[in-house]
Parts: structure tokens; C-alpha cells; sequence
């Protein structure tokens, strides 16, 4: 938390204690709040992570007399219209004026006094295939003089940022860091929902109605093998184990969604052949019960 935004800051409403309670009280809200929103329970969401940082930040302040007290007073001067520069004048109020730098450095030990700024972080942004965001590859980044080469990790989201620590811009205190924003193409046949895979599988009427054996392409080049049973509807769902994306030591699926293709022209011996069929499954009637549901 930066010292010169401290006193916008309800330390008190963030970490959900009042100004009275004891610091036994506070502690046991601290620790409450600290186990529900660590970073191993929300799983990288970044609202979560930052109210993490704001609570643990509060109680650094609210847990210590010293800060908690000049808080206090800080606080209430500005509610007041006063502005504190470090001593209370004769009438026992603050003078206007003053630093905030030396106001708000002093909660921290710092006085006011900065050491060397560290080099502002930079943001750049990189394409790469769909087949690279679940495999992983290597990219050339230029952002300055030299470009240099980093790693994509293998399951990547379309949009993810990854931080590379000191390769910011340079500053008195050391380099600052730079952001990749990873944008991901769409892929031709695949799609992603977490760590499955998403695939559209076209099949003939017969092979829904009869049943077959089907080749199915996966992402890593591969055919694999399903079984369609006889009578597949048209969007039922078949799921091949494994066949997904490999992230956090957890291994996806690929998901199939049926889809029944149906001949726009029919003729000669298909036309007959279905005729044939059509005459042998008269009793089969798929809208026998639309009047009956109708009239519910």
C-alpha cells in the first residue's frame, strides 16, 4: 500500500473489525479472512489475490499500536478538514500544511525519505497458434536493444499475462518488469473449455442409426477410435478419455458433440434403398405425442 494513499483507506471496513475491538479480536478476523482468501484456495482470481493483499496490508497497520494510533489520529484530522504535518499545535490540533510523503512515510519508518526508484514496468503484447497454447513454445521478445527468447507455458488461456521478472525498464533501483499479454488464434476443429477439448464430429445418417467405429483426429496428430451405437442421436456428447489438455498436473478430455449429416440429394439406389427403410419403420413415428403436448 502506498504511504500517500493510506488515509483514503478504511483499514478498519477491509479487514471487517471496528475501531474498538481488541487486538485479540483483530488477530482472530486477520487469520479468519488470511485462510479463506490465500492464493492456494482462490486459484489464481485476481480480485480474490488483491483483497488477500488489502486485508494482510490493514492488519500490518491495525495489529501495531504505534501505526494503528497515528492511523487514528491521521484519519480523524482529515475527516476534519485538518491536514497533520507530524505535531499537534498548542490547542492540542494540527497545523494546516505539511508533507504527505513525511505525513504517511512515517507509519512505514521511512520518514518521508524514498530510496532509488525501480524502472517502470512495460507491457507487450505476443500471437501464437492454438497448438502452442496447449503444447508450449518459445517466443523472441523486442522490446529494447537485444531481443531475447522466453517460455510460453504449455496450457496457456487466450489473454493470460505472464510477468518477466527485471525485464523492465531500467531505474536507479533496479529494472522494472515487463507483462506479455498471449493472445491465442482459433483453431480450425478445436475448441477449449478449461482443460477439454472441444470437437464437432460429423457422422453419415447410417452410422448414427447402425452404429460404427469412427477415426477420430486428435491435437496431438494421432487417430483415436470411438464407438457410435446404434441409434446416436443428433448433439449426444461422447467423451475420450485423456485426449485433453495437460495443465496443473490435471489431464483434460476431448469432448465429442454429434453431429448427423443428412445427404441434401438423394437418388438411384440410396433413394430406393431409403424407401425401402422409410416403408420398414412406418410404425416409428418421432411426433407421435407434438398434438397430445401441445394441448398441455
Amino acid at each position: 500500500m502506498a504511504a500517500k494513499d493510506l488515509y483514503e483507506k478504511d483499514l478498519y471496513a477491509i479487514l471487517g473489525v471496528k475501531k474498538s475491538d481488541s487486538p485479540d479480536a483483530i488477530k482472530k478476523q486477520y487469520r479468519k479472512l488470511a485462510r479463506e482468501l490465500h492464493p492456494d484456495k482462490t486459484k489464481g482470481d485476481k480480485k480474490l489475490e488483491e483483497r488477500f493483499k488489502d486485508v494482510s496490508e490493514a492488519y500490518e497497520v491495525l495489529s501495531d499500536d504505534k501505526k494503528k494510533a497515528e492511523y487514528d489520529e491521521m484519519r480523524d484530522a482529515l475527516k476534519s478538514g485538518r491536514m497533520p504535518r507530524g505535531g499537534s499545535n498548542p490547542q492540542g490540533g494540527f497545523q494546516q500544511g505539511g508533507d504527505f510523503n513525511d505525513i504517511f512515510g512515517d507509519l512505514f519508518g521511512g520518514g518521508g525519505r524514498r530510496g532509488p526508484r525501480r524502472g517502470q514496468d512495460l507491457q507487450t503484447q505476443t500471437t501464437i497458434s492454438f497448438r502452442d497454447s496447449i503444447y508450449g513454445s518459445e517466443i523472441t521478445i523486442r522490446t529494447g536493444a537485444e531481443p531475447f527468447t522466453t517460455r510460453i507455458p504449455a496450457g496457456i488461456k487466450d489473454g493470460a499475462k505472464i510477468k518477466l521478472k527485471g525485464r523492465g525498464a531500467q531505474g536507479d533501483g533496479g529494472p522494472g518488469d515487463l507483462f506479455v499479454v498471449v493472445h491465442v488464434t482459433p483453431h480450425p476443429l478445436f475448441k477449449r473449455d478449461e482443460n477439454n477439448l472441444l470437437m464437432t464430429l460429423p457422422v453419415t445418417f447410417t452410422e448414427a442409426a447402425l452404429g460404427a467405429d469412427i477415426a477420430v483426429p486428435t491435437l496431438g496428430g494421432d487417430d483415436v477410435k470411438v464407438r457410435l451405437a446404434p441409434g446416436t442421436p443428433n448433439g449426444k456428447k461422447l467423451k475420450i478419455k485423456g485426449q485433453g489438455i495437460s495443465r496443473n498436473h490435471e489431464q483434460g478430455d476431448l469432448i465429442l458433440t454429434i453431429d448427423v449429416q443428412v445427404p441434401q440429394r438423394v437418388d438411384g439406389k440410396a433413394k430406393k434403398a431409403l424407401e425401402e427403410f422409410a416403408e420398414a419403420t412406418a410404425e416409428f413415428n418421432p411426433r407421435a405425442e407434438l398434438k397430445q403436448r401441445s394441448q398441455a
